[in-house]
């Protein structure tokens, strides 16, 4: 019998990469949208109003 602990480790840096590389994707698509809703949250723990950018992202307190 072969020793198949190399291919098993292979198969787990495969999912690992694959999973990295969906999140990374998720990250850049709903980034700004992540952003928002964090400081649209940190508007109202402040007492500030929040102002909505021209993209996804750009929103503000004041």
């Amino acid at each position: 019998m072969k020793n198949k602990r190399g291919q098993a480790l292979t198969e787990y840096v495969l999912i690992i990469a694959l999973i990295s590389v969906i999140a990374i994707t998720l990250v850049n698509l709903f980034g700004g949208y992540l952003k928002d809703a964090i400081t649209r949250t940190g508007c109202s723990l402040s007492n500030s109003e929040y102002h909505a950018g021209n993209k996804p992202g750009d929103g503000y307190c004041e």
